[in-house]
């Protein structure tokens, strides 16, 4: 199984973003989560994460006689490289688009089914722009963008503080007309 079959299934893909944000997390908690996945299903997905290093165990204890585990997410093991991006086929691009623009549906639909929900309150947006730019100031800006969100990937969750979900798009436009 390549790297982008076994992130991208539609299950696993949800356990990996609750572990977004450098999360550690039980099975319990993943359970209270991701209510609408079966049980026996998340601890198979679970354990195929585990296996293939995606997620590592960083604690146990005994809970009414049965191990309860608490796990993390591996970023690096958690994404797929750049050999086999190059090696994927149009095809497997689409795929693994579709399941990321599924995932973002998944989690604005769970959003919407909220009792509570206020758009500006929380912060929620989404838009499309056109910027035209060289290579050069692609590249500038991406640097930007890294030394601006960088610093907030380290944020520890205190109160006051919510995991927010970041999610980016960058495609090329059709090229100005000569």
């Amino acid at each position: 199984m390549t790297t982008a079959d076994l992130l991208l299934h539609p299950v696993r893909l949800r356990i990996l973003q609750a572990f977004l944000g450098d999360r550690a997390l039980t099975t319990a908690g993943l359970r209270s989560e991701l209510p609408d996945v079966p049980p026996a299903s998340l601890y198979r997905h679970v354990a195929r994460l585990v296996d293939a290093g995606v997620l590592s165990i960083v604690s146990q204890r005994r809970v009414r006689g049965a191990l309860e585990r608490t796990y993390v997410l591996r970023v690096a093991a958690g994404s797929i490289n750049l050999d086999e991006l190059e090696r994927m086929s149009r095809e497997d691009h689409r795929q693994a688009f579709m399941a990321f623009v599924a995932g973002l549906l998944g989690d604005f639909d769970r959003y919407l089914s909220r009792e509570d929900i206020d758009l500006l309150r929380d912060g929620v947006g989404f838009r499309m722009a056109g910027i035209w730019l060289d290579d050069a100031e692609l590249a500038e800006l991406l640097r930007e963008l890294t030394r601006v969100i960088q610093p907030r990937l380290a944020n520890a969750p205190t109160a006051g503080r919510r995991r927010r979900i970041l999610g980016s798009v960058l495609l090329p436009g059709e090229d100005a007309p000569e």
